[in-house]
Parts: structure tokens; C-alpha cells; sequence
């Protein structure tokens, strides 16, 4: 297994982390977006989007959206269980993980972060501002769903790690880099701390991958 990553790359600490827990072997390499690696015509080749990550398993074409990449993983390894067996639990996980991977991450990607200084003429500091808003929308949302719904347990749906927990802690980790206030969030910094307490998140972080800044 091999994929095209990159450090800060919320998409591909999801699948570093599903591939970590269920102890899959893989070597990835890491590709610059600030440079627009993504957008070289090699790249796109691959991925017509021009996003990461970009995985493959043997042969043939690239895997694309980490979503699908992680049900992939979940079909075809399917121990230890990243989702859970009954169809309604399963269910609430893929919703909250959907929260975060189709609602909330695709705001703050670097075409977006791009389109609104470089095109817009938007000043940093209110992309900044927008990055903030959008960010903060997203943690409102889960925190509201994980202390008003009776599925969340040790982590978001149960005492078991699912797509959900992966989800919630790409998104987390994001509001270091962007500098967003966290303090009314607390029931996603319990999940979140204890999930990145665990060696196989740990490892993922996207501060411990090749090109992060020290």
C-alpha cells in the first residue's frame, strides 16, 4: 500500500490513522500544496481533482476521498472494526464523520484559502476571519450532537474508535494551525485528547510527517 499525501493534509491524517490502527504497512509520499504540487500535470493524471490523498492498493488506478478510501480499508480489512456492526450506530458514526468530511473540512482546503485571497482579493486576515467562522461551525455542530445524543460514549459513538473519532480529531488538530478558540468545545477535546493519546493517532499527526514545520 502506498499513498500521495501531504503533512498538513486533514484528509490524509484520517486515512494515516485508520491505516496505523489496523496495523497496515504503507509508505507514503508527501507532496507540496503551497507549492501546487497538485496542480503538475503528473498529479493530475492521477487525481483530475488535484487533492490528496491518493491511494493505492497493488494495482490499477488511485483511490480518491478519504471517505471512501477508509470504507475501502473497512471492506477489505475489516479487523480491527472501525465501524460499528449495528446499522443505527454505524449509521450515527458515518454521519458525524460526514459532518466533518463533507461539511466542514472542504471550506478550509488550501483551492478554497486560494480562490478567496487570489481571485477575490480577499486580505488574510479575513480569510483568516472566514477560516475561523467555518471551523468553529463545525466543532458547535459536533459538540451540540455528542452531549445531546445518547450514542456518544468513550468516543463519539460508543466505547469503540470509528470514522467518526478519525473525522473528529483531522478537524482538531486543524484549529492549532488556524489558531481557533477551542474553550467551548469540551466534549470534543476529551475525544480528541484521547484519541491523540493513542500511539497509531500519534504517529499520524501531521506535525510528525516529513515537511511539517518544527
Amino acid at each position: 500500500m502506498r499513498m500521495i499525501g501531504n503533512w498538513r493534509s486533514a484528509a490524509a491524517f484520517r486515512v494515516r490513522i485508520a491505516l496505523n490502527l489496523k496495523g497496515l504497512p504503507f509508505e507514503e509520499t508527501f507532496i507540496d500544496l503551497d507549492a501546487g504540487d497538485q496542480h503538475a500535470p503528473g498529479f493530475r493524471a492521477i487525481n483530475p481533482q488535484g487533492a490528496v490523498p491518493a491511494f493505492f492498493d497493488g494495482d490499477g488506478p488511485a483511490l480518491t476521498q478519504s471517505l471512501a478510501i477508509l470504507d475501502y480499508l473497512e471492506e477489505t480489512h475489516p479487523e480491527p472494526a472501525l465501524l460499528p456492526r449495528e446499522p443505527k450506530a454505524r449509521a450515527r458514526a458515518r454521519s458525524l464523520a460526514q459532518a466533518v468530511a463533507c461539511d466542514s473540512h472542504p471550506l478550509y482546503v488550501p483551492r478554497v484559502r486560494h480562490y478567496l485571497t487570489d481571485d477575490l482579493g480577499l486580505p488574510r486576515e479575513a480569510m483568516q476571519a472566514w477560516l475561523r467562522h467555518w471551523f468553529g461551525t463545525g466543532l458547535a455542530t459536533l459538540e451540540a450532537r455528542l452531549t445531546g445524543e445518547p450514542g456518544t460514549g468513550r468516543y463519539c459513538q460508543g466505547d469503540a474508535v470509528s470514522h467518526a473519532d478519525l473525522c473528529l480529531v483531522s478537524l482538531w488538530v486543524g484549529t492549532a494551525i488556524f489558531g481557533v478558540d477551542t474553550a467551548p468545545y469540551p466534549t470534543v477535546r476529551r475525544i480528541a485528547e484521547d484519541c491523540l493519546s493513542q500511539d497509531a493517532f500519534a504517529r499520524a499527526h501531521p506535525t510528525r510527517q516529513p515537511g511539517a514545520p518544527a
